[in-house]
């Protein structure tokens, strides 16, 4: 454990961020998982490209790593389609 004041702060700030950035990953890959379900409806993969979106908005996710997950998304429903 630190004993400087200022760590102490940046120790309780780096857990409430890993906390709430752990909640939103784990809210992504249902929503993914929920999009990918065969017979899924188009507001189903709607909202998983949304957090996506937003996920690589805030930082949570790297820009390319959004762009791959929801390219790999539509693929996979593309073909469960035809």
């Amino acid at each position: 454990m630190a004993n400087i004041k200022s760590q102490k702060k940046r120790i309780k700030t780096n857990a409430k961020a890993e906390a709430r950035n752990k909640a939103a990953r784990a809210e992504l890959r249902t929503r993914v998982k929920t999009a990918a379900a065969d017979g899924a409806d188009t507001e189903a993969v709607r909202m998983a490209i949304k957090r996506i979106d937003m996920a690589a908005s805030k930082g949570i996710l790297h820009k390319n790593a959004a762009a791959r997950k929801k390219s790999r998304l539509m693929a996979h429903i593309n073909s469960n389609q035809a």
